[in-house]
């Protein structure tokens, strides 16, 4: 029955998963970034349905573990959609990234004994930013520049190892973001400092997770807690691994991120 279950949580973690309809992948325009430091990062960016009158936010997607690549389609498998109901189009106008992390790299400095149930993960901030989140941060710089961004609303989510990253970006490169939401993930709690208090957290996480340890998000939540942070924390009770498909859908997922600015 263990067996059973731990492949099942392998194929959630690793599997690409069901694909955006052809339509909603094309209006994700196709592009690469080469960082100052040679990285190829792929990535998508959503337009603002009306050619920006003004400056707009900027959303930055980090997806999971199985969409690590070079294809520059997998990255949009979670979460791609949600961004483009024409309701959403309209009430929430924005830039939306979603980069595709190197399949040699990894969004967030992690150790990851797969062989556990939950894996056994070791966040470690000590270490030098992955080249992959680097090579993002230095594209959400250089999209600031370029494009009519809103620079005091630039918001950061991610799922799983994207969660990973997004605790990461937001304690690395503080003044950057308006508001995070991590998706299952886990952070270098002791490392958390007071740097980011400014940022605002909605934390999700599944009690039943059998990959991400719901007790990754806890931690984090009573730390940022402890340090004066403002944090929302949404727990589902008996769900597994895949728990975007819940916090995506979110009456004020989109409301609560957009009201937010720096």
């Amino acid at each position: 029955m263990l067996k059973n279950l731990t492949l099942f949580v392998l194929f959630l973690w690793l599997a690409p998963g069901a694909v955006l309809s052809a339509q909603d992948q094309s209006v994700y325009v196709k592009k690469e970034f080469i960082s100052s430091k040679g990285t190829h990062l792929p990535y998508r960016l959503l337009y603002p349905d009306v050619p920006a009158k003004g400056k707009l936010p900027l959303v930055l997607v980090l997806h999971g573990g199985g969409e690590r690549g070079n294809d520059n389609e997998k990255q949009l498998t979670h979460g791609a959609g949600l961004f483009t109901e024409p309701a959403n189009r309209k009430n929430f106008p924005a830039y939306v990234l979603f980069p595709q992390c190197p399949g040699d790299s990894y969004w967030a400095s992690a150790t990851i004994d797969r062989g556990t149930n939950p894996f056994k993960i070791e966040i470690d901030y000590s270490k030098p930013v992955p080249k992959g989140l680097e090579a993002t941060m230095e594209l959400v710089k250089h999209l600031a520049k370029t494009e009519k961004i809103d620079k005091k609303r630039i918001y950061i989510t991610g799922l799983s190892m994207g969660a990973m990253g997004t605790f990461e970006a937001v304690h690395r490169f503080p003044k950057t973001f308006a508001a995070a939401l991590p998706i299952c993930g886990i952070a270098d709690v002791e490392a958390y400092n007071a740097r980011a208090k400014k940022v605002p957290f909605w934390i999700f996480h599944g009690d039943a997770d059998a990959v991400v340890s719901v007790s990754g998000s806890r931690d984090i939540v009573a730390k940022l807690r402890s340090l004066g942070y403002t944090v929302t924390y949404t727990e589902y009770p008996g769900v597994n691994h895949n728990i975007w498909d819940h916090a995506f859908k979110e009456d004020n997922f989109l409301s609560w991120m957009f009201s937010k600015r720096r």
